[in-house]
């Protein structure tokens, strides 16, 4: 499976950004997708994920700003981002989930105050 990100790039506090991330490769069996991100210093941590068609979740300090959606026919996984704050500032990256982890390269969100 290949993972291929786009959408990162620069916004002022309080603005959006849409990630995607379209997956190629043997993808019938994906069950899993989401998205995590990495802060300079921080771990890895999950965002959100979207098992099967539509069952969501959300990281505590995500809820209720990002939405996660999954597109079957293009095999891609949006993560809508709004009201975002300094402290979203991060490496985004997408996975997967087929019996193996898959990951993307990694796109990079950086949020101004």
């Amino acid at each position: 499976v290949q993972l291929v990100e786009s959408g990162g790039g620069f916004v002022q506090a309080g603005g959006s950004l849409r990630l995607s991330c379209a997956a190629s490769g043997s993808i019938f069996s994906i069950n899993v997708m989401g998205w995590y991100r990495q802060a300079p210093g921080k771990q890895r941590e999950l965002v959100a994920n979207i098992i099967g068609r539509d069952n969501t979740n959300y990281a505590n300090a995500v809820k209720g700003r990002f939405t996660i959606s999954r597109d079957n026919d293009k095999n891609t996984v949006y993560l809508q981002m709004n009201s975002l704050k300094p402290g979203d500032t991060a490496v985004y990256y997408c996975m997967c989930y087929n019996g193996a982890t898959y990951w993307g390269q990694g796109t990079q969100v950086t949020v101004s105050s």
